[in-house]
């Protein structure tokens, strides 16, 4: 048993002291997590401060015979802590109406992977709700409802997970789910192009409509965005 798993033994059982060095001895993690969402608000302290907060959930309710990497368990718990925080405390505004269509397309999406046995597209989705495929992304943008990385986009056929990363390996486990907290960390426009391309499978043309503005633009912001992730997860 590595010292990080006696550590989170110790802690689960309640000894402080445990705790207070784990989260010492991952303080580095945390803090990487919580500068994805800074210029929100709030400041940097109190960002870390939630982070830490998500972390010890993390430690309370890790398993260790699931023989998963606890960073890799962590990372999304210290950054759903931060989320949860920014959306309560209103530094996230989401409109009544979005909120409701979200509520609707969710229900139906979940209606529809029980029907078919597998995830409906949104050409589906926006059959059964009669809302546009524009509105449907905006919707799950606006109120953060992700899919998966790995979604290939409906036109060039390639994933994000594919653009920023060459090779397959557990080492890069932990870049992966951050990857994730990064995009959330991008300015607005930048992370609503990246939503709408790689999470929604819009294409260029399309997300420029939704965007109002031309194609050469949506193609620009693309490019800064990809540049950009790549960069915060260096």
């Amino acid at each position: 048993m590595s010292r990080t798993e006696e550590l989170i033994a110790q802690a689960q059982q309640g000894r402080r002291d445990a705790s207070e060095a784990l989260v010492e001895e991952n303080a580095g993690l945390i803090w990487s997590v919580a500068r994805r969402f800074q210029g929100r608000g709030t400041e940097m302290d109190d960002l870390y401060q939630l982070g830490c907060l998500g972390f010890l959930k993390a430690v309370e309710g890790f398993d260790l015979e699931y023989g998963t990497q606890f960073s890799t368990y962590a990372v999304p718990k210290i950054a759903g802590e931060i989320r949860r925080f920014l959306r309560d405390d209103g530094a996230v505004k989401v409109s009544r109406g979005i909120k409701e269509q979200a509520a609707t397309i969710k229900s139906v999406r979940s209606r529809l992977t029980t029907a078919l046995g597998r995830e409906p597209t949104i050409q589906e989705i926006s059959r059964q709700t009669g809302f546009s495929p524009e509105e449907i992304a905006l919707a799950e943008t606006a109120t953060a409802a992700t899919e998966s990385i790995q979604r290939e986009t409906g036109d060039e056929g390639f994933s994000l997970e594919d653009v920023l990363t060459d090779t397959e390996s557990e080492e890069k486990m932990v870049e992966k789910i951050a990857l994730r907290q990064a995009i959330e960390g991008l300015p607005e426009r930048e992370r609503m192009v990246i939503q709408l391309r790689y999470f929604h499978s819009l294409t260029q043309q399309r997300v420029a409509k939704v965007m109002d503005v031309s194609q050469v633009q949506v193609s620009r912001i693309e490019k800064k965005a990809l540049t950009m992730l790549r960069e915060l997860m260096e």
